[in-house]
C-alpha cells in the first residue's frame, strides 16, 4: 500500500514540472533517493548502485529507473504504470568505464526524443558523481546538461497533511526513544548498551506504529567526544561520573524523520555547563518566537546570535535546516537554512530541525526541536523537557 495517494504524487509531480518551466528545463533527472521517493514513491535499500527517476515536461508520469534485481521493489513501492518503471540488467554494473547505467539511461532518452533537450542533473547530491556525468555528456552530446541539484528539494519545502501526520509519528517514536536512553545512562553502563537500546527503541516505535531505519546514525558522544558535532558511541566505553553525554536522535516513519538532541550530566553539573545550556535553551526559545510566515530564515539566525552574543558566544555554523523524506547519509533536505544570508521566506508548513548546539573548548551542549511553521508562528513537532538532564 503507498503511504499516499496518488492524486498526492501527482500534483507533486505537476509542481515540480512547474519549477522545471520557470527554469527552462524540459528534462529532469533524479538521483536523490529523497527526491526519487518524493515523486514515484520508489523506497528500497537499493542507491549503493545507479537508479534514477526521470521526469519531462513532455511525458505525464515520471519514469523510475532501477536495476533489475530490485525491479519487484519499484513495482510494490511505486504509483506509475508498469511501463514507467524500467530495468537494467547487470551487465551495466560490472565493467562501469565500459558500459554503465548512465548508457541505458542516455538510450531511453534517445529512443523518447528527448536527447537533445536541456536537461537538469543533480550535481551535489551524494548519488550523482563525476563519472556518470562524464558518461551522460558522452551518450548526449547534443543535450545541454544543466545544474537542478536542489530543484525538488525546494518543492518538498510545504508538507501536506500526510506528511506532517508522518512526522508527528516520527516524533513519538523519538520522544520515546530519547526517554529510555536517559533512563539508561549511568555510571559504568556501556555506551554500546545505550547505543543497542536506542536502535531497538527507533525500530519497535510507539507500540501502534514500528519505526524505520534513520538517515543518520545516532549521534552520542560522551564527555570531551562532546566537543564534537558528529561522533557516535565508542565500541568499549563506559559512561562515567562528572560526564555529558548528548544525544541527537531521530524516529523515522515511511521515510519521514524528526530529530531531537538532549543534553545529559552525569553527577553534579559544574556552573559553565549549566550557565551553558541556560543560553542554549534560551536562544532557541527566542529563535522559535522569531518563527512566522514572512519572516526570512536569516531573521531567525540572527534572533538566535543576539541572544547568545549577550553572553559572549557565537556560533559559526547554521542554527537549523529543512527536514523531511531522508535517507543515508542525512534527513536534512538541502534547501534552506537559518543562517546569516540566507533570505528564504518562512511559509506555512515548512519543518525544520531548529539545531541550537554549541561545541566549546573540551565540551558541548546541545538542545534541539523539530518545528513547524503555522498561519501565526511556528509549534514544536518534537515534545520533550527543554532542559540539562542531570543523572
Amino acid at each position: 500500500m503507498l503511504p499516499f495517494e496518488k492524486t498526492e504524487y501527482q500534483e507533486r509531480v505537476r509542481k515540480v514540472k512547474t519549477s522545471m518551466e520557470e527554469q527552462g528545463i524540459e528534462v529532469l533527472l533524479l538521483t536523490d533517493p529523497s527526491n526519487m521517493n518524493y515523486v514515484s514513491g520508489y523506497d528500497a535499500m537499493s542507491y549503493y548502485v545507479p537508479q534514477g527517476v526521470i521526469i519531462a515536461t513532455g511525458l505525464e508520469e515520471p519514469v523510475c529507473f532501477i536495476r533489475l534485481q530490485d525491479l519487484y521493489c519499484a513495482s510494490e513501492t511505486t504509483w506509475m504504470c508498469d511501463e514507467n518503471v524500467i530495468s537494467y540488467p547487470d551487465k551495466y554494473l560490472w565493467e562501469p568505464k565500459v558500459l554503465h547505467v548512465m548508457d541505458f539511461i542516455g538510450g531511453f532518452l534517445k529512443e523518447k526524443g528527448l536527447h537533445n533537450k536541456k536537461i537538469g542533473l543533480e550535481f551535489d547530491a551524494y548519488y550523482f558523481n563525476a563519472h556518470w556525468y562524464n558518461r551522460l555528456e558522452k551518450v548526449l552530446p547534443d543535450a545541454t546538461l544543466v545544474d537542478a541539484t536542489a530543484l525538488v528539494n525546494w518543492v518538498r519545502g510545504q508538507k501536506s497533511v500526510k506528511e506532517l501526520e508522518y512526522m508527528q509519528i516520527a516524533a513519538r517514536i523519538v520522544e520515546k526513544t530519547m526517554y529510555n536512553a536517559i533512563e539508561k545512562i549511568g555510571v559504568g553502563v556501556r555506551e554500546s548498551e545505550v547505543a543497542a537500546g536506542v536502535y531497538s527503541d527507533l525500530v519497535k516505535g510507539t507500540g501502534v506504529y514500528g519505526g524505520e531505519y534513520p538517515a543518520l546514525a545516532p549521534v552520542m558522544p560522551a564527555g570531551e567526544r562532546t566537543a564534537g558535532a558528529h561522533f557516535s558511541w565508542t565500541t568499549e566505553g563506559k559512561y562515567q561520573d562528572s560526564q555529558l553525554v548528548y544525544m541527537e536522535l531521530s524516529g523515522s516513519y515511511k521515510r519521514y524523520h524528526a530529530p531531537l538532541t538532549r543534553t545529559i550530566f552525569i553527577g553534579e553539573p559544574s556552573a559553565r555547563v549549566r550557565e551553558t545550556a541556560k543560553i542554549v535553551v534560551e536562544g532557541l526559545n527566542v529563535a522559535l518566537s522569531a518563527v512566522k510566515p514572512g519572516v526570512t530564515c536569516e531573521e531567525v539566525e540572527k534572533a538566535w546570535q543576539a541572544t547568545i552574543n549577550k553572553y559572549g558566544l557565537e556560533k559559526e555554523s547554521r542554527m537549523g535546516y529543512t527536514v523531511g523524506i531522508g535517507y543515508p547519509p542525512v534527513w536534512m533536505e538541502n534547501s534552506a537554512f537559518f543562517k546569516p544570508g540566507d533570505k528564504t521566506v518562512l511559509k506555512p508548513n515548512m519543518t525544520f530541525h531548529m539545531m541550537p548546539g554549541m561545541w566549546l573548548d573540551g565540551y558541548g551542549v546541545a538542545i534541539t526541536e523539530t518545528i513547524r511553521v503555522n498561519e501565526s508562528g511556528c509549534e514544536t513537532i518534537t515534545r520533550f523537557p527543554r532542559e540539562l538532564f542531570v543523572r
